[in-house]
């Protein structure tokens, strides 16, 4: 089994960590609000007080944090950050979503140290991760891959290698997100459009959802709406603050993303009315 350090104990990561403690690693966490490790102790894990520590003595570390600027504090503060506490030939696993631009820069630094690197952020939500189902999306070089898939695996269901580039992984992950968000957004508007028209949001959920049109994403999201079921899973605030580096990576790579860019909008337009703390389906509230 594996000495692993996880850094972020946030919905997402803190469930992660416990499956990795399920399978039998020896696991040290750290979490800026400290308060967050107790329950895993409990259940066998090692609290650190700095990312360096927990870092310390570690075979692999793996963060799941909010995103670029939490990104580079905690893995690369010269005091703390916990590229200072790895020895060298250590693996770094980043499952965070973040820019591209800063994956590979974080990659690069990393490698300068001497330590392996794999950008493997996620698809799927609090179910998802309490069961070992997550979807994971990896870059970088198979032999790196090779020994962080045991480990991926044990957090999810599948890993798929986007590509020996540092940063495919997260390119793939972002877009996953704005295919999510440019459906949830588009099933938001076009309910409210049938009930100004006179079909009832119930039936026209139920309609929609027998064509082939409508995703099973899109699907489970028309049916959360219709309950109003805003309890967060995948917060608009997040959602908002991804279509954002959704943008920026766009924009580094000279690419176009116009429809990205109207739905960043319109969860901005729901974060602002007060909605940025609910699942992404309440951006149905706009309506």
């Amino acid at each position: 089994m594996s000495k692993i350090a996880f850094l972020g104990l946030g919905a997402m990561g803190s469930r992660m960590a416990a499956r990795l403690l399920a399978a039998g690693h020896q696991v040290t966490a750290w979490n800026r609000s400290a308060g967050r490790t107790a329950p895993l102790v409990d259940q066998g894990a090692r609290a650190a007080d700095t990312p360096a520590e927990a870092a310390s003595g570690a075979e692999v570390v793996i963060a799941m944090l909010r995103g670029d600027e939490a990104s580079e504090i905690v893995w690369c503060d010269p005091e703390t950050g916990a590229a200072a506490g790895m020895a060298e030939g250590t693996l770094a696993i980043e499952c965070s979503t973040l820019t591209v631009e800063w994956t590979r820069r974080l990659g690069e630094a990393l490698s300068g140290r001497g330590l392996g690197f794999v950008d493997a952020p996620l698809a799927g939500s609090l179910p998802q991760a309490e069961a070992g189902k997550l979807i994971f999306f990896a870059g970088g070089p198979g032999a790196r891959l090779k020994p962080a898939q045991p480990l991926l695996l044990a957090m999810g269901a599948v890993v798929h290698h986007a590509g020996p580039a540092v940063g495919s992984g997260m390119a793939v992950k972002l877009m996953v997100n704005s295919l999510f968000g440019l459906q949830v957004a588009a099933v938001a508007e076009l309910l409210a459009l049938g009930e100004a028209l006179g079909v009832p949001v119930i039936r026209a959920a139920e309609i929609l959802g027998e064509t082939p049109v409508l995703s099973p994403a899109a699907k489970g999201a028309a049916a959360a709406m219709v309950a109003r079921a805003f309890a967060p899973m995948f917060p608009i605030d997040l959602v908002e603050k991804d279509f954002g580096y959704v943008a920026a990576t766009a924009g580094a790579a000279g690419a176009a993303v116009p429809l990205s860019e109207a739905a960043r909008a319109v969860f901005a337009e729901a974060k602002a009315a007060g909605y940025g703390g609910d699942n992404i389906t309440g951006v149905a509230q706009l309506y």
